[in-house]
């Protein structure tokens, strides 16, 4: 976790992973200091590659109504969003860890905004 003041406008990568979400199956999402991305991808076991597709979810921090982690044997990264009743599941390694970096970076935008 890296907490050096960034100047507001730049973009800054925070946490990337290699996951999947239960309706759009596998992909990589990435956390950076503005939003939320997914983008989905498509793997060979041949080659043991990946490829990146052209969806892409961005999800803009003002957007979501609350990150959670849930679930008891699986844990899954649960994202809310407001506007749309949209929710999320990503598979990810750590979901607290998700959490805690996403409510950190919302609460920081929040903080620069004002």
């Amino acid at each position: 976790m890296d907490n050096t003041p960034q100047p507001p406008n730049k973009e800054k990568g925070i946490l990337f992973e290699d996951c999947s979400e239960d309706t759009l199956k596998s992909g990589i999402l990435t956390l950076t200091n503005k939003k939320l991305i997914f983008e989905k991808t498509k793997g060979r076991i041949a080659t043991l590659s990946k490829e990146l597709l052209d969806e892409k979810i961005e999800i803009e921090f003002k957007d979501i109504f609350q990150a959670r982690s849930e679930g008891k044997i699986i844990k899954k990264l649960v994202i809310e969003l407001g506007k749309s009743n949209q929710i999320y599941k990503f598979g990810v390694l750590n979901p607290r860890h998700w959490v805690k970096e996403i409510t950190l970076q919302i609460n920081q935008q929040t903080k620069n905004n004002q």
